[in-house]
């Protein structure tokens, strides 16, 4: 995983943008007033499954550590941007209940008691269980005192000539005000006393990102037994080079959060990329939210601390040291033996050429069949990237057109779009500037987009642009075709290697004029209201999920057979939740596996006793999503990028696409029948709102790990040997 974040994307909405809406919630008598799970706590379980990971004392142990960094990681984005979100429109005057009808105040009352718990236990998991298991397996984190004098001579060579000359200690006094703490930096708060005159002064010192946050201690070990030291820790003890002539009296590592959402008003904004640099810039001074202290740090220190960066006691979390445990992204030690077994992803059998040596055509295999991918087990590289890359380069193809929310740095699919223009192909790009954390990105792939003749639009005044599409047009024979990719995924190569995605490779005519409809949509002025083989948000994604759930609810009160389907990230939406609860009435089998937040409580007597919530998580992340309802026995299964919340369904563009195939329907099925069998690791969801982790069978045997397996069955697929 090298640093990747594989469990993020966990549902975090703008500026507090999924309150409950009562429009979307309406009041049914027949359901209890009480039925929705908080969607912040909520999130926060979601976080605790993944501590529990790195508590797993059967997981390798860096993969255990790389969960602590994920577990950091994630809290992080939460306080910048739902807790800010919801802080800034109490401030306001803003906030309205939240969707189980919480008070603003005490929604963020419970969130900090829940934060607080969750952090205590993040770092005692590092201190007791991951850092002693790294010790055990030759991997030290020494501390300066636990070092020798030949480590100290070495290690203030190294401070000397590496670190020293980039440090910048700021005074504090009445000729130097208190200097601006940068968001998520880790500094020292250092109390130091005047030899001569007595005379208490304090400093900040931050410590560099740029520099590795592990240090060698000794670089002439070898990697079966290492140690390393925390970067503030060797400079915590070299602070009398930095402060000559001075008592050093206290030193105290401290962090803070801020608020780093992004606001913009679309509408009064003619150059959106020129807004979206200035708030950009106006992120890096949002105010504190959250103040993580060491907890040795003295009350004189924190006391300067709250009063200068004005936040509340509520605010401060005191922890064991060493703060930011994200910094585990960088411990890099080359030990194969102590992370997951590699895994390298197959060519999906159906783009194989049909000799082994021969050149495959991915648009010949695609006009044979529609080709259901799944990734990380089948690979990006020889699919999607390849489709494109293919279409770039082909004489025959006239147009390309795609859209673009998250991609790597070094994207192989920019670079295909560029190489397709600059042969004078007709290029449409739709990039979403407004993907959070991504936005200066893909501003900076947008203009070199630009610069190489790619159409680029930036969608819908007031809507994301989120679905995953792709559309090439090619001239064969005098006839125009059409090849599509749907996705669950971005086109990201990178992540394309950590996130489980599902996406679909069709040249269906008529899946080729929604596309282009739905293109002329967002690049143009149409308003396309019908799509055959697509659900849109937000027009009519929503509704015609509703109108499915309907349609089994009904077939239950008929006596036919019914079953419903889900898989999502994210299951928050009240009025698709309240189809739920009504089909559960009516004794319809439903079936949800949701990897994060998930507001819908199963097992309630008379509202969801048939409805079954689990959650997988594991060394990739669940990203697709999947919505099938048994239809009288004409099964429909739709693929897409839409999660179940407010968001996503009313103010994002969204799109699924209806799978054909029987083999796909099959497929899927099988998906669903090995992630909600109880032998399959996972957690459950109880009708307390508690997940329950399953991972071990009575005798203590670990249960069957779902990926683990997919990735053994999708390895194992033969070449075909016939072509239909």
């Amino acid at each position: 995983m090298d640093g990747e974040n594989i469990q993020d994307e966990s549902g975090l909405g703008s500026d507090f943008d999924d309150d409950f809406d009562p429009l979307t919630g309406k009041d049914d008598p027949a359901l209890p007033t009480n039925r929705y799970l908080d969607r912040e706590l909520s999130w926060l379980a979601f976080n605790q499954r993944v501590l529990e990971l790195a508590e797993d004392p059967l997981l390798p142990v860096l993969e255990r550590a790389n969960f602590l960094a994920i577990f950091s990681s994630n809290l992080d984005e939460f306080f910048m941007v739902r807790v800010a979100g919801l802080k800034r429109r109490i401030l306001t005057g803003l906030a309205v209940p939240t969707n189980i009808g919480t008070a603003p105040q005490d929604a963020l009352s419970d969130i900090s008691a829940m934060a607080h718990v969750l952090q205590d236990r993040h770092a005692r998991a590092f201190q007791d269980l991951v850092s002693p298991a790294m010790m055990d397996a030759g991997i030290h984190i020494a501390t300066w005192d636990s070092l020798d004098e030949a480590d100290h001579r070495s290690l203030r060579d190294y401070f000397s000539n590496q670190i020293f000359p980039v440090l910048m200690p700021l005074a504090v006094d009445p000729v130097h005000p208190f200097p601006y703490i940068s968001g998520l930096s880790l500094n020292l708060a250092v109390r130091v006393r005047n030899s001569k005159t007595g005379k208490q002064e304090f400093a900040r010192l931050k410590v560099p990102t740029m520099l590795p946050r592990f240090v060698r201690v000794d670089r002439r070990e070898g990697f079966e037994s290492v140690r390393f030291i925390m970067l503030e820790d060797l400079i915590a003890n070299h602070l009398g080079d930095l402060f000559p002539g001075m008592d050093i009296l206290e030193h105290h590592v401290f962090r803070v959060t801020r608020n780093e959402d992004v606001e913009i008003e679309e509408d009064e904004t003619e150059n959106l990329i020129k807004a979206l640099e200035k708030e950009l810039l106006r992120r890096r001074f949002g105010p504190p939210i959250r103040l993580e202290i060491t907890e040795d740090m003295d009350e004189v220190t924190l006391g300067l601390l709250v009063r200068e960066l004005d936040v509340t006691e509520q605010e401060v979390y005191r922890l064991p040291a060493p703060l930011d445990l994200g910094g585990l992204f960088d411990l890099r030690v080359d030990r194969p033996d102590l992370r997951y077994v590699k895994h390298v992803p197959t060519t999906a059998v159906q783009l194989l050429a049909p000799e082994p040596n021969a050149e495959p055509d991915i648009f010949s295999s695609i006009a044979r069949r529609d080709i259901l991918l799944h990734h990380p087990y089948e690979s990006f590289a020889t699919s999607v990237q390849a489709f494109l890359e293919q279409a770039a380069a082909d004489p025959d193809v006239l147009a390309i057109k795609q859209t673009l929310y998250r991609t790597s740095g070094d994207s192989p699919i920019v670079e295909a779009l560029i190489a397709a223009a600059e042969s004078g192909k007709q290029v449409l790009a739709l990039v979403e500037i407004k993907a959070r954390f991504d936005e200066q990105a893909n501003i900076s792939w947008a203009r070199k987009l630009e610069k190489a003749g790619v159409h680029v639009v930036y969608g819908l005044v007031g809507l994301k642009t989120h679905c995953k599409l792709a559309l090439v047009v090619r001239n064969e024979n005098g006839v125009l075709r059409h090849y599509s990719h749907i996705g669950t995924g971005n086109y990201n190569p990178k992540t394309s290697r950590l996130y489980e995605d599902l996406g679909l490779l069709t040249a269906d005519p008529q899946v080729g004029k929604d596309l282009t409809r739905l293109f002329n949509e967002l690049s143009g002025y149409a308003i396309e209201k019908k799509f055959k083989r697509l659900l849109v948000a937000p027009l009519h994604l929503r509704r015609g999920l509703l109108k499915a759930i309907n349609l089994e609810t009904q077939a239950a009160l008929d006596g036919k057979p019914s079953g419903i389907r889900i898989k999502v990230n994210s299951m928050v939406d009240e009025a698709i939740i309240d189809a739920l609860y009504r089909a559960s009435q009516a004794r319809v089998p439903v079936e949800v596996w949701v990897r994060g937040i998930c507001s819908l409580t199963p097992g309630i007597p008379r509202v969801s006793e048939t409805i079954k919530v689990r959650s997988i998580l594991g060394r990739y992340l669940e990203h697709s999503r999947i919505f099938s309802f048994h239809n009288g026995g004409d099964t429909q299964v739709y693929i897409g990028s839409a999660d179940m919340m407010h968001r996503n369904l009313d103010r994002r563009v969204e799109a699924l696409v209806r799978l054909v195939d029987p083999d796909h329907l099959i497929e899927i099925d099988g998906l669903f029948n090995r992630a909600m069998d109880d032998r399959t690791a996972s957690w459950w969801l109880d009708n307390t709102g508690e997940w329950t982790r399953h991972h071990l069978d009575d005798s203590g045997k670990p249960l069957d790990d779902m990926q683990d397996r997919l990735m053994q069955q999708i390895s194992r697929r033969v070449r075909p040997t016939g072509r239909r």
